[in-house]
């Protein structure tokens, strides 16, 4: 086999642009079949993409002898289910980030793989992205001398549908948490590829504005490697005039500032500020996708294992159920 045939399981806006096309760009991949179960917006999906299998079960999709490989584009309370239902039809899965409803279940995915030697990979794309990758190249050449502290913060005002039966995003028993689930994973994982392993961390979460069920705050602390300290702090009920996506590295000889969510790289050395500009990636998973296919294929290494998506899995739990480590 030189081609990955592409089921992929949840048709939802991620997919219009960050991801579905992405599957026929890349060499030696392309996408054959999708599911969903609103029928009419399924066929509206397969239409507009050209995609000629489209199904209304997942196990039909699953069990399609032209479909080599699932991504699985649903909301994180159904992941573990169709990860472990592909990896049991021998199929290699490519599952959205969060990794799973919880730490638990990311636990149970990665047992099984292992079990069955079937393949996965978590979509943490950022990390093949230009801009991150040229941050890591900044860090390890180090650009700025020797990492002392990491700094994430992120103000959104709170707005858009705060009825979790129409945004999934905000019920915990879908989503896992509120945006802080949704968004942090993106940023924690960028924190682990840049610096290594956390070795401790703690936080507290709350409810500030009771608009939905789910936190809207969150505060975190962190000991990586090599003595580095980590400090983060999330709000999606801020005034509007506070919005803010910084992630910020301190050095002994310098700085290095940009936002995960935007395009321009700050760099601070010997009090001259220099900004490095990267254009906006058409299809945001389209560098790691580059890198799963040739690993499904048998050719190079997982981009984004399970073991890499559990690091910030058990980091937000901490954060935002209290545990500490």
């Amino acid at each position: 086999m030189n081609t990955i045939r592409w089921g992929m399981i949840g048709c939802g806006s991620v997919t219009e642009l960050k991801s579905g096309p992405a599957f026929n760009k890349v060499e030696g991949s392309s996408l054959v079949a999708v599911m969903r179960r609103d029928a009419q917006k399924l066929k509206d999906y397969a239409n507009r993409h050209n995609v000629p299998h489209f199904f209304t079960d997942s196990n039909e999709l699953i069990q399609h002898p032209e479909v080599d490989a699932v991504y699985i584009a649903t909301p994180p309370k159904y992941h573990e289910d169709y990860a472990i239902a592909a990896m049991k039809a021998g199929k290699p899965v490519y599952v959205e980030k969060p990794m799973a409803l919880d730490l638990a279940a990311c636990m149970r995915m990665d047992a099984f793989s292992k079990q069955t030697g079937v393949k996965m990979v978590i979509a943490h794309y950022r990390r093949a992205l230009p801009l991150f990758l040229e941050v890591k190249r900044l860090v390890d050449t180090h650009a700025i001398g020797q990492i002392t502290n990491v700094r994430i913060e992120m103000l959104k005002k709170a707005g858009g549908n705060f009825d979790p039966t129409q945004n999934w995003r905000l019920d915990p028993s879908v989503a896992g948490g509120g945006y802080f689930y949704d968004l942090a994973p993106h940023q924690l994982d960028l924190v682990f590829y840049f610096f290594g392993k956390a070795l401790s961390y703690h936080g507290s979460a709350s409810n500030q504005a009771g608009l939905y069920p789910a936190e809207d705050t969150v505060a975190g602390n962190m000991l990586l490697e090599n003595g580095i300290q980590f400090k983060g702090d999330w709000c999606f009920c801020a005034p509007a005039d506070q919005d803010k996506d910084l992630f910020e590295i301190t050095g002994t000889e310098g700085k290095i500032s940009f936002p995960v969510f935007g395009h321009t790289i700050s760099l601070s050395q010997k009090g001259i500020t220099k900004l490095i500009e990267f254009d906006p990636p058409e299809h945001n998973q389209q560098n790691l996708i580059e890198k799963i296919v040739p690993y499904f294929l048998g050719i190079g290494s997982n981009p984004c294992s399970a073991e890499d998506a559990m690091q910030s899995m058990r980091v937000m739990e901490s954060f935002v159920y209290g545990t500490t480590k």
